[in-house]
């Protein structure tokens, strides 16, 4: 289903101003589509298009003696219109959503998985989450969350009904694409200090070289200090950079070379120092220097690498993409868009027929492994706790029947149809941006392998719930059966028999420095997965 692009013409905006006058409209086979939209502002608090067209007609009318009555007509398209407008030419017009500065600040401050978790626990304790260490019991109404090695982070709200009937759960990945420090990083090489990386996740090796970099992590000392590092972000602050070669003498380096290895992994070398000590008796004068400045700045040693966890990320924030501003660009939106989405949603959940769970989760982009990635028992962990908290005879019976009931969106972005590389696109079954949430039946590669496949009844579920609260929605699939693919957790959610659906807004540049997300589509899926809570 398209974003649908509704044209009001003013007479029917005058009834909007008038409800009363609806019975008129019964007459003239009009009231269905006007009751579906006032039932929309009433019940959502969405706003409607209008064209601009609109706003001529009014200013030719516009006179002395009806001042008055033309304000009061523009106040209300002013309200309707909050969200955003269609112009002439049926495009989504700039969005006035205040969400998308937000969001933009949210990501800006939390560019790993670490970070996100800091940023969300402070959230989720003003919203009036509490750690669900401090709770020997819960109840219905009970709001809490579980931070898992400060990677991954889950937030519950306890429901009416009996949890045994399923959770409704969204779960989403905190991890991006990145370069990670090697365990013995630094090395001198024609006197410069660099750092030895490895990449983690799906990246175009190439697109890392020669753009500003950014240290994020955090790094434990001898004595047990713990110290975290942001080092590139703030006005003032050095970037790093791995240095590519120019293109006046690249012909023999790089000119035979495949894309892939344009810039080859034990290539992706970062620039960190290039000032010597002033010591004869120093072989590696350079690394020493920067030694030296680990040491007085942050108490490290060179063997403190090993215990550290640091990531290297894009310098620089979030940023409006286009002209008409409809776009947001910037590095992480892959899977955060969707983090922040679903958390959004679940601070507006109020009194919750079924328990509610957003889960974000870790190792994501790697398959989902590690102990703090959904191939983990944590999800098994998470459901027993709470049901130990709520039954007086748990068992693990009670474990296996609540994530079997259980409904699930595999919150995830999708690859949106580049408009200059379409050709990589079945344009029938492809995700477009500002069209609204993507679902996905199944995502994978070649012949399905690796995925779930969400089921019919699961998807006709969701359908009928998103139409008859107008959530604009797409269906899309990630390209050409042959081109390639890319998986989601959906298929580790599907392992307990919970009903899945992969569900997120699409993106242009999926898993490179600088994603394209749309701002419609950013609301939208905020809505589709406030509106999936209350299924």
């Amino acid at each position: 289903m398209k974003l649908k692009k509704i044209m009001l013409d003013w007479n029917v905006i005058k009834y909007l101003k008038q409800p009363e006058k609806i019975e008129e409209l019964e007459k003239k086979k009009k009231v269905e589509i006007l009751n579906k939209i006032l039932a929309r502002l009433k019940y959502r608090g969405d706003k409607i298009p209008f064209c601009k067209s609109h706003l001529a007609d009014l200013r030719k009318s516009f006179s002395l003696e009806n001042e008055d009555l033309v304000k009061e007509d523009l106040k209300f398209l002013e309200n309707l219109s909050v969200c955003y407008y269609i112009d002439y030419e049926h495009k989504l017009g700039k969005t006035k959503l205040l969400e998308n500065e937000e969001y933009k600040k949210y990501l800006n401050l939390a560019k790993t998985e670490r970070e996100f978790v800091v940023v969300t626990e402070k959230k989720l304790k003003k919203n009036g989450f509490v750690d669900i260490k401090t709770k020997e019991t819960l109840k219905e109404g009970d709001k809490v969350y579980f931070n898992n090695r400060d990677k991954n982070i889950v937030a519950i709200i306890i429901g009416k009904e009996d949890i045994k009937n399923g959770i409704n759960m969204i779960v989403s990945h905190l991890d991006s694409p990145r370069l990670d420090l090697k365990p013995n990083p630094i090395k001198e090489q024609e006197e410069f200090a660099l750092l030895n990386t490895n990449y983690y996740g799906g990246i175009k090796k190439y697109q890392w070289a020669s753009t500003p970099l950014a240290l994020h992590g955090v790094v434990y000392l001898k004595d047990g200090t713990k110290v975290t590092l942001a080092i590139g972000e703030q006005e003032g602050e050095p970037v790093f950079c791995v240095p590519d070669v120019l293109p006046h003498l690249a012909r023999k380096v790089q000119g035979e070379r495949k894309t892939a290895e344009v810039i080859k992994g034990e290539e992706l070398k970062l620039l960190f120092g290039n000032t010597p000590v002033k010591d004869k008796n120093i072989d590696k004068k350079v690394k020493q220097w920067v030694l030296n400045k680990l040491k007085e700045k942050y108490g490290m040693e060179e063997d403190d690498f090993f215990t550290a966890e640091l990531e290297i990320v894009p310098a620089g924030k979030l940023r409006d993409v286009g002209l008409d501003e409809t776009m947001i660009g910037g590095y992480g939106q892959d899977d955060r868009i969707c983090a922040y989405t679903s958390l959004a949603a679940l601070y507006e959940v109020k009194d919750p027929r079924k328990t509610v769970m957003v889960y974000l989760t870790d190792k994501e982009e790697i398959g989902s492994e590690g102990s703090t990635g959904l191939k983990s028992t944590l999800p098994e962990y998470i459901v027993g706790k709470i049901l130990s908290m709520t039954e007086k005879n748990y068992n693990d019976q009670m474990l296996r029947e609540t994530l079997w009931n259980s409904k699930a969106l595999s919150s995830d972005v999708t690859a949106a149809v580049n408009p200059v590389f379409s050709s990589v696109h079945d344009l029938d079954n492809a995700a477009r941006l500002s069209y609204g949430i993507a679902f996905a039946k199944y995502t994978g590669s070649g012949g399905k392998y690796g995925s779930s496949d969400a089921d019919a009844e699961f998807i006709q579920e969701i359908r009928e719930v998103f139409e008859k609260n107008a959530i604009e929605y797409q269906i899309g699939g990630f390209g050409k059966v042959d081109e390639g693919g890319g998986g989601t957790v959906a298929k580790f959610l599907a392992y307990y028999g919970i009903r899945t659906i992969d569900a997120g807004p699409a993106l242009i540049s999926m898993h490179s420095l600088f994603e394209i997300s749309s701002k419609a589509d950013l609301y939208e899926t905020y809505k589709a997965y406030k509106v999936f809570f209350e299924i």
